[in-house]
């Protein structure tokens, strides 16, 4: 179905798509539908949702008025054709990834991810037969060299998380489809209003809602929205006959929304990584201000970058809207209305300052999370990165001497005093 919404502005679309007054009542907030099930108008409807004839709430874990609220607001922002909402940001890949691998197979993954998606990627998916080759993102041709019969997706992160580096989008999603696979962005750092990937050749963008898009630090979740550029034939578990439905063809039977579909009547009904619909209602909210807060993060971020690059006490600041930036280029280029609010910074103290850094913030929350609207800190490499080597922490650009920032939206000023007077006693 056409977004209804396509050719309005960003922050009307924030607001409004998925979210009219309710039928039933005329609320103008979108209703917290807190139910289980739903009942059938009759055994031939029931007979109907369950053979994927007919569109409609079976069981929560499956679809949800709520989250399916939030759903089509997201696939709106991103561009998408359809999106599937889960529990979280790592249930979210993991619903993204299950129709295109199998045991045995491989994909390529940037080696510049958050340190829970290396451990996900390279630990937990390996006990499933999905082999992660972690690549450089550096050079996009490495990409193309690491490359194997067996590879079925690659996976980045548009703006990675911790080191602030911006992926070029454009020239891995072109070597993706000269091989035939298909691109999966993470774009939780950058979010649609500073980056939309499909623009740039995605197929998939997964999200962790948890952060920026929910804003607030107050709701789990994770989210995958295909931008329909995919052909799901050429999936197997797509274009082929699928035994839980009497052999339907997804691909066939439902064209562009094949890969949702597949999410919601496979992946959430088999793994259950369902979002809660309390979840989904407080992400809707705060996806409301979305364009609000992301300019004030990028305004407040870019500040603080300027201002720790010239500190006496620290050896280098990691931001891509910094001048100095090795990846100014791209951030112009992808992120041309600002670098986002996390990035990393060295101390030159090393480890012991990073910590006496972090215990010594009165105004920042040590805390591991990220794109909340307060100023949020944490050493990485001693908590997120923890349980990667020191080589593959360095590579995430998590070594001993870094601390990240998830800059908010309080005054500059304090931000600025917080952090300075942290720094005098490391």
């Amino acid at each position: 179905m056409a977004d209804p919404l396509a050719a309005k502005g960003f922050d009307t679309r924030a607001v409004h798509a998925g979210g009219g007054p309710d039928k039933a009542t005329g609320a103008r907030a979108v209703p917290i539908y807190q139910t289980t099930s739903y009942v059938f108008e009759s055994a031939d409807q029931a007979a109907k949702l369950f053979n994927l004839e007919e569109f409609g709430q079976i069981y929560s874990r499956i679809t949800n008025p709520t989250v399916a609220a939030l759903e089509t607001r997201l696939a709106s922002l991103e561009g998408g054709v359809g999106a599937t909402a889960a529990a979280s940001g790592h249930a979210a890949q993991f619903l993204a990834l299950l129709p295109l691998l199998k045991s045995g197979d491989s994909f390529l993954a940037s080696k510049a991810l958050y340190g829970g998606s290396i451990t996900q990627f390279g630990q937990s998916f390996a006990r499933l037969g999905w082999q992660a080759i972690f690549v450089d993102p550096a050079d996009p041709e490495d990409f193309r060299r690491a490359l194997t019969p067996s590879c079925r997706a690659i996976f980045i992160e548009s703006l990675a998380n911790p080191g602030g580096i911006v992926t070029d989008i454009e020239a891995i999603a072109k070597l993706a489809h000269d091989a035939d696979i298909p691109l999966v962005v993470d774009n939780t750092l950058a979010t649609p209003y500073l980056c939309r990937p499909g623009d740039w050749g995605a197929d998939l963008v997964v999200h962790s809602t948890t952060k920026f898009l929910g804003g607030h630090g107050n709701s789990i979740g994770g989210a995958v929205i295909d931008t329909g550029k995919f052909d799901w034939s050429r999936i197997a578990a797509l274009g082929e006959p699928s035994p839980a439905y009497h052999d339907l063809n997804f691909a066939k039977t439902f064209g562009k929304l094949a890969f949702t579909v597949y999410g919601h009547a496979v992946g959430l009904r088999d793994f259950g990584a369902a979002m809660a619909p309390f979840n989904a209602f407080l992400t809707l909210t705060g996806v409301e201000t979305l364009a609000l807060r992301m300019a004030r993060h990028c305004e407040n971020a870019l500040a603080v970058a300027q201002h720790l690059e010239k500190h006496p006490k620290v050896a280098w600041v990691s931001y891509a809207g910094l001048a100095s930036s090795p990846h100014r280029a791209l951030a112009q280029k992808y992120l041309p209305q600002g670098a986002g609010a996390v990035f990393t910074f060295s101390l030159k103290g090393g480890y012991a300052a990073g910590i006496k850094l972090v215990e010594s913030c009165r105004l920042f929350s040590h805390l591991a999370n990220i794109g909340d609207t307060r100023s949020l800190i944490i050493h990485p490499a001693s908590t997120t990165h923890r349980q990667l080597s020191d080589a593959d922490r360095a590579a995430a650009g998590a070594g001993a001497d870094v601390v990240r920032l998830s800059v908010g939206i309080e005054t500059i000023g304090d931000i600025i005093a917080d952090l300075d007077q942290a720094l005098a006693g490391t």
